[in-house]
């Protein structure tokens, strides 16, 4: 197996893979951000060239100058990166990206998947090239999106999924047999990278798009959130309820506090059954979630 494998790499899941394939290669340099400190200090200790920051802004083309790199492996990082690293490798430049391609290309696509009530995802290694999450599949993984599942669940899926997927792809290299597949770019879809304020109930929304809209973003996310008298609320998670209600009654109203809280939505009413910080704010019935 080749040693000359360049990585990069962000955030948790990024350090789980490297930590995963320490007894099958060492990389010869790790691309990270500068956020991702277990990263950092997982190079330090195993005496890694790294490179710090976005390549796109800083002389990334210097730092690869070093090496005599076969492949380079794309997991969870955080930047798009310029033609001189997509070029830099002698073979591949391969990104592991979490959905089934050509759908939901982009940025955060389980968040997106589990908003939009999908059933199932998945992970797909794909050759890396110009256009955003476009290139040749090399290996897809699917599995089944819980109804109850959150966006932390899925990552806690990732965590499991995506170091074997690498081993995988390691072994396929080995043995000469990395075969690809075209996208059909006709059936692609894109979603687009996602910011806190995102997160803003509609409650004139169906209760099972509010429904999935909570999950997806559940903690560790900034969270799906409401006002209540000008004030943030944050909510976690919720559930439906037959509780009765009058098709008069505003989106969002309040109907009941004690012994839980209810709101009213264009088909049913809700329950919300974790908010965060929720002893510092006050409910009341008849008040408006805006």
């Amino acid at each position: 197996m080749t040693n000359k494998i360049g990585f990069l790499v962000s955030g948790e899941l990024g350090l789980h893979c490297l930590k995963h394939i320490d007894n099958i290669i060492k990389p010869q340099f790790i691309f990270t951000d500068k956020n991702s400190t277990g990263i950092i200090q997982y190079a330090e200790i195993n005496k890694i060239p790294v490179f710090i920051g976005n390549p796109r802004k800083k002389d990334s083309t210097s730092f690869l100058k070093k090496f005599n790199t076969d492949i380079i492996f794309s997991i969870n990082y955080l930047f798009i990166v310029n033609d001189d690293v997509l070029d830099f490798p002698e073979t591949h430049a391969i990104n592991f990206h979490g959905s089934l391609l050509p759908k939901y290309r982009g940025r955060t696509p389980h968040v997106w998947a589990i908003i939009n009530g999908e059933k199932e995802t998945g992970i797909t290694a794909h050759l890396m090239e110009k256009g955003c999450d476009t290139g040749d599949i090399v290996l897809q993984e699917r599995f089944e999106i819980n109804p109850s599942a959150t966006g932390n669940d899925i990552l806690h899926i990732y965590k499991e999924k995506y170091p074997l997927m690498v081993e995988k792809i390691l072994d396929m290299i080995a043995n000469n047999k990395l075969v690809t597949q075209k996208q059909n770019n006709k059936e692609a879809t894109y979603f687009g990278k996602r910011t806190p304020e995102d997160g803003h109930i509609n409650w004139d929304w169906q209760k099972e798009r509010i429904y999935n809209w909570v999950r997806a973003q559940a903690m560790p996310y900034p969270g799906a959130f409401s006002y209540l008298n000008g004030k943030k609320v944050i909510i976690d998670k919720i559930c439906f309820t037959d509780f009765g209600y009058d098709n008069e009654m505003p989106n969002g109203l309040i109907i009941q506090t004690e012994p839980e809280i209810l709101v009213k939505t264009p088909n049913g009413v809700v329950k919300l059954l974790q908010i965060r910080d929720q002893n510092t704010i006050s409910f009341n019935e008849n008040d408006q979630l805006i």
